[in-house]
């Protein structure tokens, strides 16, 4: 009945495939809520620390930076390193993804609906 769609006529394979795909891209978006970055600015001096997911956990500041004439830089300082989290947990997310997909055999590249 399917003959001449090749790998594609066995759908029982494809139903299984899909569902393995699924399974596996679920264990990757619990394993992303565990998997932790840390962003830092100011050499350092402000660290915080993200799931890859990018929910901020923990922020980690240097006290010898608490001076009340460098009220602003203190928050620029808090705003960069949360942002270097943010990013670092995007590209850990992406890597795991890349990491997922290549296991797969899809193509490199290959957005995924998250």
């Amino acid at each position: 009945m399917l003959k001449g769609l090749g790998g594609l006529g066995d759908m029982g394979k494809l139903m299984k495939q899909a569902q393995e795909m699924q399974t596996k891209m679920a264990e990757m978006q619990d394993a992303l809520t565990t998997m932790t970055v840390t962003g830092e600015s100011g050499a350092g001096l402000v660290k915080a620390t993200a799931t890859a997911k990018g929910e901020l956990t923990s922020l980690d500041i240097d006290p010898s930076i608490f001076n009340e004439d460098d009220k602003e830089v203190v928050e620029d300082l808090i705003l960069a390193a949360i942002k270097d989290a943010q990013a670092k947990a995007q590209a850990k997310s992406q890597e795991q993804m890349a990491k997922l997909t290549e296991e797969m055999g899809l193509p490199a590249g290959m957005k995924m609906p998250f």
